[in-house]
């Protein structure tokens, strides 16, 4: 005949197991809250250190451009660039060592997750250097663009400035997401598509708007060896001496006062050189 267990055996062995459980549970809970509060206090002095050497080295003054720059203005943006990656390193230290502490725990999805975020920082350092490399250059370009535009006397040359500028950025933002480790197929067909479109219709009515001052400006490549300030011309039966001669127009002195001409009636109307 069986002999039955022992009731008080079993009782003992199960509070045996639950008391040892219960401490090794309370040991890994105390060494987490360890690790994490030494990790805060690591991460807090990093994150201060870093922040007091950067203000001085002056990397706050690349902030200041940035807010300088015109697109960027109107949002009315506050912040320091130390300040932002002081936080950034605070906060990759803060989860660098959570993953110690859920390691004690014996939690590998959270300690997963924390190390994903751990490899995912890096990439976004780097996503966002060269996006600020991306706004300095559009930057730029765009006051390029307006600047040539201004030596053609393009009136438009604020807003083509401005659309290159997100142009350039919005390319900038593509390769950046895509050192992050972002999926941009998606985004990168849906801007082909939109900056087509806009080009053709761009082109198309810019075109047609344009036409007399690009007709004048090609006539200025043609005239400017041909024609001199104090010269004396007749056109269309206006007698006058050049003042001035830019990429679009010519300037004449008549005995009634002055007269501009656009400079395409010197491909297109007879003109007579007295001297």
């Amino acid at each position: 005949m069986n002999k039955l267990p022992n009731i008080k055996d079993i009782l003992i062995d199960t509070f045996s197991k639950l008391i040892e459980q219960f401490s090794t549970f309370t040991s890994n809970f105390i060494s987490a809250i360890v690790i994490l509060l030494v990790g805060w206090i690591v991460a807090k002095t990093a994150s201060v250190i870093i922040k007091n050497v950067l203000s001085r080295v002056g990397i706050d003054k690349i902030g200041d451009k940035i807010k300088d720059i015109e697109a960027i203005k109107k949002f009315n943006l506050d912040f320091k660039l130390s300040n932002v990656i002081a936080t950034i390193v605070y906060i990759f230290i803060m989860l660098f060592l959570s993953v110690s502490a859920a390691d004690k725990l014996g939690v590998p999805a959270i300690s997963n997750m924390f190390l994903m975020l751990v490899n995912f920082i890096p990439k976004v350092m780097v996503a966002g250097v060269m996006t600020l490399l991306g706004l300095f250059l559009s930057d730029l370009a765009r006051n390029f663009v307006v600047a040539l535009c201004k030596s053609f006397n393009i009136a438009s040359g604020k807003l083509i400035g401005m659309g290159v500028f997100f142009f350039l950025l919005f390319i900038t933002i593509i390769l950046a997401l895509g050192q992050a480790g972002i999926n941009t197929a998606l985004l990168e067909s849906s801007f082909n598509i939109i900056v087509g479109g806009m080009v053709l219709a761009f082109s198309i009515g810019y075109g047609f708007a344009s036409k007399e001052i690009l007709l004048n400006i090609i006539s200025s490549f043609y005239s400017k060896n041909k024609f001199m300030e104090d010269q004396v011309i007749e056109i269309q039966g206006t007698k006058g001496k050049i003042l001035s001669i830019d990429n679009t127009s010519i300037t004449l002195e008549t005995e009634s006062g002055q007269t501009i001409f656009p400079l395409k009636v010197l491909q297109s109307e007879k003109v007579t050189l007295y001297n």
